[in-house]
């Protein structure tokens, strides 16, 4: 639990909790683009096909999907491997890095069931 300033502890970026942190920023702006949070949620839930994760989320197109994946193979979160099969099969997993997320992901969906959900506003989805 993060406490007032006063109660402070030093941070990854070796200094007391401060306003900011590139290493946090650049987790954040990783985690945060669109579509990324609930593409590894999906993938956490164990979906793991890229049909499958496009299934389950709604509004999310094939080429955002394609993007995104690419992305988190490239920070080593994601790995891809094609089975030789027919028709040929993409199948995605989290690496041990992307498993690590799964604490982070459970605490942004219990804060937004906590804080977002109680309030009445439906969310709408858009395709992007």
């Amino acid at each position: 639990m993060i406490g007032t300033m006063d109660d402070r502890e030093p941070d990854d970026c070796g200094v007391l909790l401060s306003a900011f942190c590139p290493t946090y920023h650049r987790a954040i702006e990783l985690i945060g683009r669109r579509w990324t949070g609930v593409i590894l949620r999906a993938m956490l839930s164990g979906e793991a096909r890229f049909s499958d994760i496009a299934a389950v989320v709604p509004g999310l197109s094939d080429r955002l999907l394609s993007e995104r994946l690419k992305e988190l193979e490239a920070e080593g979160i994601v790995t891809r491997t094609v089975v030789p099969s027919t028709p040929v099969r993409v199948d995605y997993a989290l690496t041990a890095k992307g498993q690590a997320l799964g604490e982070v992901i459970v605490a942004v969906s219990a804060w937004a069931e906590n804080w977002l959900a109680a309030d009445g506003n439906r969310v709408v989805v858009q395709e992007g």
